[in-house]
């Protein structure tokens, strides 16, 4: 039987005893395109991992991009961690790990939401962080392995696609704060930080939809059931993608604390490029 994309089932492995209307059910199916998606898996049932990525940025969504800064990407050595803003929240993380495979053809793996696992032709490619729970026993020992094996890490430290945000006296589309995490796993493991900054934006609507939740005080991240909207919203666009130099793990000393480091790895990010 082919593999489907089924809204329903997702939502009753999360919450069994949630009893969502059909209404409902039909509307998520349209704003995630459903349709869209189970055609796709249909057209190609056997495509897996940065194969199955390339068609749906070229195929499925018409994308492109450009790369400035690959000779910034080691060819070789020991693994390294990539960390990039998240201006998409979904197809950036397609296209920087298709980058980076492309140009290091080595194993990697991308810290992402639980919920990308649904997505089996790829997920051997992520490695999954929880929003609301904490992550399995196996899940924390795989990340472990994966810290303490040669496979390189992508992560976006912000947790969270960029919103829309009153900053220096105008609003800008920026990251949420970046948390230390990355750079308490670059000291522990001696590994080196690769800056990225990627350029791109989702629509008017999703960050105004973002700034009503946080107006009505609603912690519930509603506009995130609209990232795969927005992405098949990006169809046909071009963005560029720039590979900043190395940081040496030995950089994040005792000078700032690792929150500090964290803040100054994405004043990096967003002041080379802007």
């Amino acid at each position: 039987m082919p593999l489907q994309f089924d809204i329903r089932a997702i939502i009753k492995s999360k919450a069994p005893k949630a009893k969502i209307p059909n209404l409902v059910i039909r509307y998520l199916e349209r704003i995630v395109h459903v349709k869209q998606m189970n055609a796709f898996l249909r057209k190609y049932p056997d495509l897996k991992g940065y194969e199955f990525i390339d068609r749906v940025i070229h195929e499925e969504l018409g994308c492109s991009a450009s790369i400035e800064g690959t000779e910034n990407i080691p060819a070789d050595g020991k693994p390294v961690i990539f960390v990039s803003n998240h201006p998409l929240g979904g197809l950036d993380g397609m296209i920087i790990a298709q980058m980076i495979h492309e140009t290091r053809p080595r194993p990697l793996k991308v810290i992402v939401n639980e919920l990308l696992m649904y997505m089996e032709p790829i997920n051997n490619l992520w490695a999954p962080v929880s929003k609301t729970s904490l992550i399995s026993k196996e899940q924390a020992a795989e990340q472990q392995r994966m810290w303490e094996s040669e496979t390189d890490v992508l992560t976006f430290p912000a947790g969270a696609c960029s919103r829309l945000q009153h900053l220096d006296g105008h609003w800008q589309i920026r990251d949420l704060e970046w948390q230390k995490n990355f750079i308490q796993r670059a000291r522990e493991y001696q590994r080196d930080i690769v800056p990225i900054y990627f350029e791109g934006k989702n629509s008017k609507f999703f960050y105004f939809l973002a700034c009503l939740r946080k107006l009505l005080h609603i912690k519930i991240n509603i506009e995130m059931l609209y990232l795969v909207d927005e992405m098949y919203g990006a169809h046909g666009k071009h963005f560029k993608v720039h590979v900043l130099p190395p940081i040496p793990y030995t950089t994040f000393d005792n000078t700032k604390t690792p929150k500090e480091w964290a803040q100054h790895v994405k004043s990096i990010v967003y002041g080379t490029c802007h």
